[in-house]
């Protein structure tokens, strides 16, 4: 149990370091990371969107001390990556397919979450059945 637990914990360490790192460099960089000129409003729209995904990372960080006890703090911020994948597959059918990197971002929000979610959520259950009931 807590070898798996440890696991999980690295694995969401390592992966959340992708939104915290975009995010930062979004912030700092703004349009820089895509190398497109934009208007300045967008520019302050994609700020403010960065602002969000290194949130997100931050969030997640958040959960590692005491994984077993977050699962609703792990599934609000799963919908959260999953609405944004959503919004990003709704682009790439609209107007086609993006860069690599928008790609692999994709593949995150819509695969990769759900399934440490699942993980998470897997992690917790065998928490409560051997040492009592998870706080949530």
């Amino acid at each position: 149990m807590d070898r798996e637990r440890k696991l999980l914990q690295q694995t969401i360490a390592i992966v959340a370091t992708i939104p915290v790192a975009t995010g930062l460099y979004g912030v700092l960089f703004g349009q820089a990371l895509t190398g497109d000129a934009v208007s300045i409003s967008a520019e302050s729209h994609f700020r403010f969107m960065s602002g969000l995904l290194l949130g997100i990372g931050l969030c997640f960080w958040s959960t590692l001390p005491g994984i077993e006890d977050k699962t609703n703090r792990f599934r609000f911020l799963t919908l959260l990556v999953v609405i944004g994948g959503l919004g990003r597959l709704i682009g790439l059918v609209l107007t086609g397919l993006p860069s690599f990197f928008m790609m692999g971002g994709l593949v995150l929000e819509l695969i990769v979450t759900p399934v440490l979610c699942l993980w998470q959520t897997r992690v917790a259950n065998r928490y409560a059945e051997e040492y009592g009931v998870a706080e949530t």
